[in-house]
C-alpha cells in the first residue's frame, strides 16, 4: 500500500502585535487552511478527522503556540479531560507502578492526570480536594478509604465518580479498587507461624494502612496462641534510618523476636541493615518480613521476602473503570467492587 503523503499546511502571516494569550480557533483555521469548526473537532473528537486534517491541525498549532482552552470546552462537553490522583508519597516506588499504568490509559483516552501528594495525612488530602473539586475534574482517584469527615462529604455530593485503591472496606464512597490490609497481615502470620516461628515483632509506619495490616497480624497470631507481639509504631514517611532505629528499639525493650515483620520493603532493608551491624545472621538469628515487593527486594543479600501487589494491574483496572463510567456518563447506579489480591513472596530472609 503506497505511503500516504502529508500536505503541508500554507503558512499564513501572524500578527507579530497580538499575544497568543489571545488567539482563538480562527487564528488556527486561517494557518491550517480550514475551519474553525474543523479545528474545534481536531482537538476535542480527532477520530472524527482524516489524518491529513489532523496533522494541518497539529502544525498550525505549533506554529501559532495556540493553547486550547480547556475549561471552555470543559463547560461545553460537562467533561474537563481531568483525572485528579492523590497519593501518600512520591518518594517510595510502590506506588508508581500503579499511577503509570492509570495515567498512562487515560492519557490514550484523552484525559489528563494531576497527581496530588497527601504525605500520609487526612488533612492535606481535605486540603487538596478543596483546590481541585473548583475545576470540576471528570474522576478522582484516592488512595486508601480512610478520610476526613469533610472530605467524604463532599466527595459524595460532588457526584464526580470516586475511586479509592490501594485498601479495602465494607462501605466505599463510589467505585472500589483495592485488597485488604487485614487479610495480608493474617495471611503473613499464618505463613510464618507455619514455617515455625513463634517470636515475633512488628516495625511499622502509622499510616492507616500499615496499622490495619498490624492488626490483622496480631488477630491472626491471637487464634494461634501467641499473645505477646512488641511493636515499633513510627510516624511516615518510612526510612531505612526508622527500620535500623526500630530494630534498636526492640532490642532496647528486652525483646528477642525471631521474626521482625516490617510495614514496607523500605523499613525491612532498614532492618537488615541494624541485623548485619549487630551480626546477626538472616533468617537463622533473626527473619525479616518486608511489604510492596520493590524491584530491589530480590537483589537484596539476603533477598528479602515480601507482599508483591500488582501495581501496574491496579492502575490498568482503575483507568477501565473510570473510562467505563465516564462513557456511562457518570452514572453511579453502576456499583464496582474488584479485590485485586495480592501475593505472598518467599525468599531468603524468612
Amino acid at each position: 500500500m503506497p505511503r500516504r503523503s502529508i500536505e503541508k499546511a500554507p503558512e499564513a502571516p501572524l500578527d507579530k502585535t497580538r499575544p497568543t494569550s489571545g488567539l482563538t480557533l480562527i487564528d488556527v483555521a486561517k494557518v491550517a487552511g480550514v475551519s474553525p469548526i474543523t479545528v474545534s473537532r481536531a482537538l476535542n473528537r480527532p477520530e472524527l478527522v482524516s489524518d491529513l486534517t489532523l496533522e494541518k491541525v497539529r502544525r498550525a498549532v505549533a506554529l501559532v503556540g495556540y493553547i486550547p482552552n480547556m475549561q471552555a470546552g470543559g463547560l461545553a462537553s460537562k467533561q474537563s479531560k481531568l483525572v485528579a490522583v492523590f497519593v501518600p508519597t512520591i518518594a517510595h516506588s510502590i506506588f508508581s507502578d500503579m499511577v503509570q499504568a492509570l495515567m498512562d490509559q487515560l492519557g490514550e483516552a484523552g484525559y489528563q492526570s494531576i497527581l496530588g501528594v497527601t504525605g500520609y495525612s487526612l488533612e492535606k488530602e481535605e486540603s487538596l480536594l478543596g483546590a481541585i473539586l473548583g475545576r470540576r475534574p471528570d474522576g478522582i482517584v484516592l488512595m486508601g478509604t480512610e478520610h476526613s469527615a469533610l472530605t467524604r462529604q463532599r466527595l459524595v455530593s460532588s457526584g464526580i465518580p470516586v475511586v479509592e485503591t490501594w485498601d479495602f472496606c465494607e462501605d466505599p464512597i463510589d467505585i472500589l479498587v483495592g485488597f485488604s490490609h487485614e487479610a495480608v497481615g493474617k495471611a503473613v502470620a499464618g505463613h510464618l507461624h507455619d514455617k515455625g516461628y513463634r517470636r515475633f515483632s512488628v516495625v511499622s509506619a502509622s499510616d492507616a494502612r500499615g496499622i490495619k495490616r498490624c492488626k490483622g497480624l496480631v488477630s491472626e497470631l491471637s487464634e494461634r496462641g501467641i499473645t505477646e507481639v512488641p511493636q515499633v509504631i513510627f510516624t511516615p514517611p518510612a526510612t531505612l534510618k526508622e527500620g535500623r532505629a526500630g530494630l534498636s528499639q526492640l532490642f532496647s525493650a528486652g525483646s528477642n523476636p525471631e521474626v521482625v515483620v516490617c510495614s514496607s520493603d523500605t523499613v525491612a532493608q532498614g532492618v537488615l541493615a541494624e541485623a548485619a551491624s549487630r551480626g546477626l545472621r538472616v533468617p537463622e538469628d533473626l527473619a525479616v518480613m518486608g511489604f510492596g515487593d520493590m524491584g530491589s527486594a530480590a537483589q537484596l543479600y539476603p533477598a528479602l521476602s515480601s507482599v508483591r501487589l500488582d501495581g501496574e494491574r491496579v492502575g490498568g483496572l482503575i483507568a477501565k473503570v473510570l473510562l467505563e463510567r465516564f462513557r456511562n456518563q457518570g452514572d453511579q447506579q453502576t456499583q464496582v467492587r474488584i479485590d485485586t489480591g495480592f501475593t505472598l513472596i518467599d525468599r531468603v530472609s524468612a
